[in-house]
């Protein structure tokens, strides 16, 4: 009886540092990129409005730090499902 509620408790455990690892994953990659946004959306704001040619190239720049939310994502499941 000992010996399988240990097994349990440690499998539960596991399964429970897994979400705690997958929660942090997303939550702070979404973090980070909430701050790099901070300052690229006004920069991009900016050049817009200075020159209406510079809004495909911010445009880009305002995308890119969304690919670590979409990486944080794919840590997270991986954590969760493997």
């Amino acid at each position: 009886m000992v010996d399988t509620m240990t097994l349990e408790v440690a499998q539960a455990s596991a399964v429970g540092f897994k979400a705690i690892g997958a929660g942090l994953a997303v939550g702070l990659a979404g973090m980070g990129t909430g701050l790099a946004q901070l300052g690229i959306g006004g920069a991009a704001v900016g050049a817009t409005a200075e020159n209406k040619e510079m809004f495909g190239l911010a445009l880009l720049f305002t995308v890119i730090p969304e690919t670590v939310v979409i990486f944080g994502l794919v840590v997270a499941l991986l954590l969760l499902f493997t």
